[in-house]
């Protein structure tokens, strides 16, 4: 030991460059990493931008295009005009309300039916219960045009069957759009109910009926309350989606409702009106955002029991088997309907089905035609191309968004989340009349370019609609993961940007790209935005339906609608093994945790 020199080791170590580094430059360099104190707002800067001008500023250059020259006067018409805007106001009202109830009844019944009680077809109706809504709205909304309207295929099955000189149980008007939203969107409230039945815990249940309580009253006080927060959630997104429905109103001839009264006054070139019901329907949908958020967070609905998950009942009572294999039966081809009613029109020739019950001429030249026109392929290719380039940028900004939002410190982290799903808020003919306002002229955020009339205003539509989708998938995703493996490898050396990619972003990949796929086929069906701002060369796929329809072409807008479904199936198929991808992300974390 004593012939280790004691030497200082300050002496032998060569001056570090560092130190030479004027302090202005190293003060610049610093404050690019993300130790600095200003990296958040680095990184959101531009984030706040890309909302601000496509999501906010759309808003209120919608407001002024409302008030425009002669102030106010346009609210006043609506309030105090012919009637037929406070009417629409109303209708739209009332059919939100009236879906939200009917959805939450088929919705709830449903999920307390199949996670309660085994019984014969359960297994095959869980399989098939969100089939409706794999639909695009369109498609979901002419399925059930052909078979429950006047001209569908169950009403003129039953006049012929029952010889009477009328069609049996048509469906129009607002019970038309009533049932097409109940079928569409009852699985927001199945979904919602069946992960809180699943996770409830059965022995606060057990109890309440040990200390005599009955059904009801079990009911009322213990199973609604801890299903509150899951309904809440589900009767925000069936409100806000009823309102904003445009399509379902349009094949029912229900004419004044908010949507239908934006596109038939921005047709008709009243621009300033259509501003109006569009601001006006923004707010209602924001109150009532706020609304039921507000209602939520009134109480809390945790339980403090530690008990077991709810087995299911089975049924034993031979007739009460036999009533429901016979319910399931039903259940099966009332949820397969839609989908098989679509497939087969898509065969049908066009022209050929006019007083019969279903199509007398069948063909495969529907699909030929699309795929061999370049006019009638052209739709395909929009849609794909807007939609891709849509879900690109909603993945570049959601997922840095979510980060920002979930990992990030920064004054104005609640603003930022409320903005990105503002959009979501606001219904898609609102979001089309914001951009209309916004970009008929050329400003900052188009780089002085006019953007109506452009392709490119059809993939920033699905980019404004769409970005929560990718948004709220990356930060469930990200609220799983546990930060402590980014700062591992901060502290191993490595900078932000490569701790981010090649740990935070790789294990987030799954639920990244499940949000991408729902973003992108939300855009290749996406309808109620796309018809108030394409042109000619811009029709997606959705419009393209829309037209033959109306031209008689029922056989190839049906084949069209088919390629949509079997693309949504697709897409579901791909985001269950993605789902399987991420349990399986979420335990290597874990372990490596």
């Amino acid at each position: 030991m004593s012939t280790i020199p004691a030497t200082p080791s300050t002496a032998t170590v060569p001056p570090v460059t560092e130190d030479r580094e004027p302090p202005r430059a190293r003060r610049s360099r610093t404050a690019f990493t993300a130790n600095s104190p200003w990296f958040p707002y680095l990184l959101v800067l531009p984030l706040a931008l890309i909302l601000f001008g496509y999501v906010v500023q759309p808003m209120f250059a919608t407001f002024a295009e409302s008030v425009g020259v002669d102030g106010v006067e346009n609210y006043g018409t609506f309030l105090t005009g012919d009637g037929v805007a406070r009417s629409a106001l109303v209708t739209s009202l009332i059919i939100s309300a009236a879906s939200v109830l009917l959805c939450g009844i088929v919705g709830v019944a449903m999920a307390f039916l199949l996670k309660r009680f085994s019984f014969p077809g359960r297994k095959l109706i869980e399989a098939i219960i969100l089939v409706p809504a794999a639909l695009p709205p369109l498609i979901g909304a002419i399925s059930f045009q052909l078979l429950y309207s006047e001209t569908g295929i169950l009403p003129r099955g039953l006049q012929q069957l029952l010889g009477t000189a009328e069609p049996v149980l048509p469906f129009s008007g607002i019970a038309g759009v009533l049932v097409v939203h109940t079928f569409t969107m009852y699985p927001y409230f199945y979904l919602a109910a069946s992960a809180a039945l699943v996770g409830m815990d059965p022995s606060v249940e057990e109890a309440a009926y040990n200390l005599g309580a009955g059904r009801v009253r079990v009911w009322r006080t213990v199973l609604l309350p801890m299903l509150t927060p899951a309904l809440v959630s589900a009767s925000l997104l069936v409100f806000m989606t009823s309102l904003a429905s445009y399509t379902a109103p349009l094949l029912f001839g229900v004419d004044q409702t908010m949507t239908m009264q934006i596109y038939i006054n921005r047709t008709n070139g009243d621009l300033p009106m259509a501003s109006t019901y569009a601001s006006l329907l923004g707010v209602v949908s924001v109150l009532f955002l706020l609304g039921m958020r507000w209602y939520e967070g009134r109480r809390s609905y945790r339980s403090q029991s530690k008990g077991v998950a709810a087995h299911r009942r089975e049924i034993t009572n031979p007739f009460g088997k036999w009533l429901a294999l016979l319910a399931s039966v039903l259940a099966t081809a009332v949820l397969l309907a839609p989908v098989a009613t679509i497939a087969l029109v898509a065969f049908s020739q066009d022209g050929s089905w006019t007083t019969e019950v279903i199509p007398a001429s069948y063909t495969t030249q529907n699909f030929v035609t699309i795929f061999s026109d370049p006019g009638a392929y052209r739709p395909i290719v929009n849609s794909l191309q807007m939609s891709m380039i849509a879900t690109v940028g909603c993945v570049v900004v959601g997922v840095l968004i979510a980060y920002a939002v979930r990992r990030l410190d920064f004054r104005g982290r609640g603003l930022l989340d409320v903005a990105v799903m503002l959009a979501w808020a606001l219904p898609g003919t609102v979001v089309a009349i914001n951009l209309i306002s916004a970009f008929s002229t050329g400003n900052a955020f188009s780089l002085g370019q006019v953007l109506i009339g452009t392709f490119w205003i059809m993939p920033l539509a699905y980019f404004v609609r769409f970005l929560p989708l990718v948004f709220r998938s990356s930060s469930a995703a990200l609220a799983q993961l546990d930060p402590s493996l980014e700062e591992a490898a901060r502290n191993l050396g490595a900078s932000w940007w490569r701790a981010f990619g090649t740990v935070t972003l790789r294990l987030m990949l799954p639920g990244v790209v499940a949000g991408a796929l729902l973003a992108f086929v939300h855009g290749v069906g996406e309808f109620v935005a796309s018809v108030l701002i394409y042109t000619s060369e811009t029709a997606p796929i959705s419009v393209e339906i829309n037209n033959r329809m109306y031209s008689f072409e029922v056989g190839t807008a049906a084949a069209y609608g088919m390629l949509q479904v079997v693309l949504i199936f697709l897409v579901m198929v791909v985001s269950g093994r993605l789902e399987s991808g991420r349990k399986a992300s979420r335990e290597a974390a874990k372990w490596t945790a």
